[in-house]
This record gives C-alpha cells, sequence and structure tokens, in this order.
C-alpha cells in the first residue's frame, strides 16, 4: 500500500512539473497527430523538459527512486535509451545511478558497423530502456527487441508519461515487458482540472477520446 500511495503522489508532482513546463497542450478543433500516427485531442511535449535543469533533475530522481522501488538497480547492467527522445533521459539517469549507458535506434544504420544499439553492450548484459513518453508503446518495444537480438536481457521499460492505452500495456505484457510510467493522462487532468489550467470542456475532450481508445 505504501507503493502505490507513493506511486501517486508522485503521478500528481510529475503533472504538476508537465503543467508548469508548459508542456501539455489540448486543441479538440486543431488535434494532434502522433509519430504512431494517432489523432489526439493532447499532445504533451516532453521536450520542453530539457530546457529546466531543476525540472528534469527532479524528474530523473524520480525515475532513479522508481527504478530502485521496483526490484532494485542493483539487477541492471546498462541504462538504454530510444533513439531519440530517450537519450538524454538515459544518459542522465545512468549517470545518476552509476551506470552505463547505450541508445537504440528504430532499425540498424545502413553505413559504419551497421548496428542499432550503440554503446558497446555485450550478450548477457541486463538493461532497462527508457523513453520519454509511451502512447502505443512500439518505439519502446522496438529498443527492447535490438536489444535482446544482440543477446541482451530487458524486461523493464520507464517513462515520464504514458496515455495508458489498453493496447500498449497488451503489448508490453505480450513481450513480457513491466513498463513504468511516473505519470498517467488520468492524473495529469485530475491535477490540470483542480488546479484550473485547464477547463472542464479540455477535459472532457480528452476523457471523450481516451474511451475511444480503449475501444481501438
Amino acid at each position: 500500500m505504501v507503493i502505490k500511495e507513493n506511486s501517486r503522489s508522485v503521478a500528481a508532482e510529475v503533472a504538476d512539473i508537465l503543467l508548469g513546463e508548459g508542456a501539455v497542450l489540448i486543441n479538440s478543433k486543431e488535434p494532434f497527430v502522433y509519430a504512431s500516427g494517432v489523432i489526439s485531442p493532447i499532445y504533451c511535449d516532453m521536450r520542453l523538459l530539457m530546457r529546466s535543469p531543476v525540472s528534469r533533475r527532479r524528474i530523473v530522481e524520480l525515475l532513479a527512486e522508481r527504478i530502485s522501488e521496483r526490484r532494485g538497480d542493483d539487477v541492471i547492467d546498462v541504462v538504454a535509451g530510444v533513439a531519440t527522445a530517450g537519450i538524454p533521459w538515459a544518459s542522465w539517469l545512468a549517470e545518476l545511478m552509476g551506470k552505463p549507458m547505450a541508445y537504440v535506434r528504430d532499425a540498424p544504420k545502413g553505413h559504419g558497423r551497421q548496428q542499432q544499439v550503440e554503446g558497446g553492450v555485450e550478450s548477457g548484459r541486463s538493461a532497462i530502456v527508457v523513453e520519454d513518453l509511451t502512447s502505443t508503446g512500439a518505439s519502446a518495444l522496438t529498443a527492447v527487441e535490438g536489444l535482446r537480438q544482440i543477446g541482451a536481457s530487458v524486461d523493464r521499460c520507464v517513462s515520464i508519461f504514458t496515455y495508458d492505452f489498453p493496447r500498449s500495456r497488451e503489448a508490453f505484457q505480450a513481450a513480457g515487458v513491466e513498463q513504468i510510467s511516473l505519470c498517467d493522462v488520468s492524473t495529469l487532468l485530475d491535477v490540470a482540472t483542480g488546479n484550473d489550467r485547464i477547463t472542464g470542456e479540455a477535459e472532457r475532450a480528452v476523457r471523450e477520446w481516451l474511451a475511444t481508445q480503449a475501444g481501438a
């Protein structure tokens, strides 16, 4: 129960950080298109967190705490970022945890050593995948597969925020990967409306959209 209560407190704190940094955009009239092709009235721009040393430091601390909370960090050999958005977070997290850092492309590059995984990850090493945001989970799971193909062991993926799509949860479960996020979209909406940072109309638009995604 302590972990669950702490998780809710962390989610609210992260939601407040995202809202404070202006990273949450809602526009139901001109919806956003995600890299996955999903059309949405809400867009969370995690890259804006990089401009704030205070906010990004706190996010990295919370990521490290959550990883330690879930089985500890002693079983992790490498922190691997998903290219490109996960790279800075993996770098800061690896530095804080005192771990080697790597990154994973969506496909092997077509020149040089033609590698998908960069950072010298050795077969048999245990890695955790880092992404800034989870929508469908496709990018993170591609990174997981890339690491597994070179013999690394991967069973966890961590992100700052998740839209918490049911199909995303199912995809991670099917891949045998625990998906850990600091904050989810429902908590974000609760915090935003509670602090009058978005209108009730904007909240309804996002929640109605989320309902359609539950059946997608």
